[in-house]
């Protein structure tokens, strides 16, 4: 098997991650459009496309890739070929939620199969099936990467189960390979080695970044891949450095604390040569008003302080990078 081309990796991931959740109908819009149109001016390189799909309750082992609010196929090609239009690269994120409410992190079944009880092979099989339907899409439209999976902490463990879904995205896509692990996970996954590119979710409180990549950085190293925050962020409320994973932590408007937060982010993250780069959560597929940008306590830095802080730190990360 000839190995994925990993030179788009030697110049720093400067990332925006765009669309979420992408319910059906909300791409290919004039909306969607005007959104990418307003994200050129940030400076990235990468966009990560996420979209969802839905299962029932975190036991279920039905995912329902066909059904509304999943995007269609056209819908997600159509984000492919509008970013790459751009001149950005693609990493393309499709990613499984639960339909009444509870966090993916948490699916999970019993370890040792039960008659008449949901099981692993089960759902791996039905996740599976959606995940090589969108990987099969990513090679025919040319994404520079594709992530098999997003903050599935309950299933981390499922080493050999994972490793066979590598094994047949490889079949279908011949691309770099990554996995989203969630944050305070990055020494615990062991199959590290199967894919291509670490990635995960940098949710790390204000103050926690320097002893967080301290951590992090035996992981990246020992294994001597590219390594990317593929999300990181900070909602826009006073109360959100101190726990910038929470989008439903109380708080006041500030797109200065905000801000404060992404240039510590950007700054830590920066003094450390193996971090390839980071991917912001996020940039919805429909913006709002920059006259109501002062009042949206959402993680989009459109329009509000943190817009410029991002923009600077990934202007200066290109302009002293290697060319490949």
């Amino acid at each position: 098997m000839t190995s994925p081309d990993l030179s788009a990796f030697t110049e720093p991931f400067c990332g925006m991650t765009w669309g979420w959740v992408g319910t059906r109908g909300t791409w290919n819009t004039d909306a969607a459009r005007h959104s990418l149109d307003a994200l050129e001016s940030l400076g990235a390189n990468w966009i990560v496309l996420a979209y969802a799909t839905m299962q029932a309750t975190p036991q279920s082992t039905h995912v329902e890739a066909d059904a509304a609010p999943t995007l269609t196929d056209d819908e997600v090609r159509w984000g492919i070929r509008e970013a790459k239009r751009r001149g950005w690269k693609v990493c393309l994120k499709p990613v499984v939620n639960v339909a009444n409410g509870t966090w993916r992190g948490f699916i999970s079944f019993f370890e040792r199969d039960v008659p008449g009880e949901p099981t692993w092979a089960e759902w791996f099989a039905s996740y599976g099936d959606f995940i090589v339907r969108h990987a099969r899409i990513a090679e025919e439209e040319g994404v520079e990467l594709f992530c098999v999976g997003c903050e599935m902490v309950m299933t981390d463990h499922r080493e050999a189960d994972w490793r066979a879904l590598i094994a047949r995205v490889r079949e279908v896509y011949s691309g770099p390979i990554t996995y989203n692990c969630d944050k305070y996970q990055e020494d615990r996954v062991t199959w590290w080695d199967a894919v291509d590119v670490i990635s995960a979710s940098g949710y790390y409180p204000t103050g926690e970044w320097p002893a967080q990549l301290d951590r992090v950085e035996a992981v990246a190293l020992a294994h001597g891949k590219p390594f990317v925050f593929i999300e990181a962020g900070c909602p826009s409320r006073d109360t959100s450095p101190t726990r910038p994973n929470d989008w439903t932590l109380a708080g006041e408007p500030s797109g200065d604390a905000q801000a404060r937060y992404l240039g510590e982010m950007l700054s830590a993250c920066a003094e450390r040569a193996w971090v390839t780069g980071v991917a912001l959560w996020d940039w919805p597929a429909e913006l709002y008003a920059p006259t109501d940008a002062a009042l949206n306590t959402d993680y989009c830095m459109y329009a509000k302080p943190g817009e410029q802080v991002v923009r600077e730190a990934y202007r200066a990360a290109l302009a002293t990078a290697p060319r490949p």
